[in-house]
């Protein structure tokens, strides 16, 4: 029932709407009858059918009315008639640049305006980007010789940008071209870590292999019959093979994480015990290096969602640290404390040492890989570089961060803040 009303109101509005647009022309129609009724004489019977005839006709949809409803190619016609380059360059979210035959620019969308700034219509964009590539690219477009063309452009200022820059004509016969800056700043940066990154690993597996090959040539020379040289150089050799496999267990690790960057949620980790069982298993560190190490947990609970193994290696990895670079210090102290954020509840892991500390200008870069504050002290240390940027990577996954506070001279903290359920 509910249906059939709905329908009938629906009919009786669209008759009503076409009787509203065709009523000067139903008015002058009955004016036409009654004027030929009154003057011609016709007959009474003869003008009812009339008029009804007259409603009828303004009732019918017009001809051109029904085919644009139905015909979908029309539609889009008239959608698109609606648009302007304007609009259309609005929607685009990379920079692009609509110029003319001679290079001046006849509209810029708003993400060009804050790509390169100074751009109006009415300047030359010979005179904006003066870069040869650009220059070589606009020459090639306008002389009609290519339709399209690319050209990689990096921009200076503000910052160092780098772009893919297309370059084709609008249509047919508009004399009107566009340009559209891709930007391709973070895949080069991308691409340099990931250089990078294969040549300090070469550069880390090198060392000790040079070393190792170095000792088994001596070995199979001059020290071959002395005992005394043979036990120290496969001593030397084994550190070294151990320097290896820690390099290649990291280097595996940071792997494992970036293919899986998020991690499942649904696991609930108790810190205390996770920290405690830390502690315990680096205790015969701590003792080696005179370190005394200091609790201080909150009360209650401390449960976060997570890996545990994970953020186990996270701690144990800010407590190795602690425990090499900071025994200068004779004390580590380990605190787990409810952190004092206002938007959702959190748990706060320290471990400050009182070392020598970490000179300012270094800590900014300290999570990056193979970097190191001391090359030297690392290297003896038997670090790869690869810890704290192990750390960040699990932090991430987690939705944790990391954060470094040190004096030089008064020793470091860090602070991981997680969190809480």
């Amino acid at each position: 029932m509910a249906d059939g009303s709905s329908d009938e109101k629906g009919m009786a509005q669209t008759i009503a709407a076409r009787l509203w647009n065709g009523r000067w022309l139903l008015a002058a129609g009955v004016a036409a009858v009654l004027i030929t009724y009154v003057f011609a004489g016709i007959s009474a019977y003869a003008l009812l059918p009339a008029l009804v005839v007259l409603a009828v006709a303004a009732i019918l949809p017009v001809g051109t009315e029904r085919n644009a409803s139905e015909n979908p190619s029309t539609i889009e016609a008239i959608g698109l008639q609606r648009l302007s380059g304007e609009y259309l360059a609005a929607a685009v979210a990379d920079p692009l640049i609509i110029f003319d035959r001679t290079g001046t620019i006849i509209h810029a969308n708003a993400a060009a305006f804050a790509a390169f700034g100074g751009i109006a219509p009415g300047l030359s964009l010979s005179l904006k980007f003066r870069a040869p590539e650009m220059q070589a690219l606009l020459d090639g477009v306008l002389s009609g010789n290519v339709a399209s063309d690319v050209a990689d452009y990096m921009e200076k200022l503000p910052v160092e940008r780098a772009y893919r820059v297309s370059a084709s004509s609008v249509g047919h016969g508009t004399d009107l071209y566009v340009l559209v800056f891709k930007d391709q700043s973070e895949a080069r940066r991308i691409d340099r870590m990931r250089a990078d990154f294969i040549a300090n690993a070469s550069h880390e597996l090198r060392t000790p292999l040079a070393s190792i090959s170095g000792f088994i040539e001596t070995l199979r020379g001059p020290a071959r019959n002395d005992p005394a040289a043979r036990e120290q150089f496969l001593q030397i050799m084994q550190s070294q093979t151990g320097r290896m496999a820690r390099l290649i267990d990291d280097l595996l690790s940071l792997s494992r994480l970036e293919m899986k960057p998020y991690l499942k949620p649904g696991t609930e980790v108790d810190l205390r015990q996770t920290v405690d069982s830390v502690i315990d298993s680096l205790g015969p560190l701590a003792r080696e290096n005179s370190i005394v190490i200091e609790r201080d947990f909150a009360a209650g609970p401390l449960d976060v969602p997570g890996d545990r193994d994970e953020l186990f290696q996270v701690f144990e990895n800010l407590l190795e640290n602690a425990c090499k670079y900071g025994q200068s210090g004779g004390r580590v102290v380990v605190s787990i404390a409810h952190g004092d954020a206002e938007s959702e509840p959190a748990i706060d892991v320290t471990i400050r040492d009182f070392g020598p500390g970490i000179p300012e200008e270094h800590i900014p870069r300290i999570t990056e890989r193979f970097y190191r504050v001391d090359v030297e002290t690392s290297r003896i240390q038997k670090g790869t570089g690869l810890g704290l940027s192990i750390v960040k990577h699990i932090l991430t996954r987690h939705n944790a961060r990391l954060s470094i506070k040190s004096e030089v001279g008064k020793g470091a903290a860090f602070s991981v803040h997680l969190p809480a359920l």
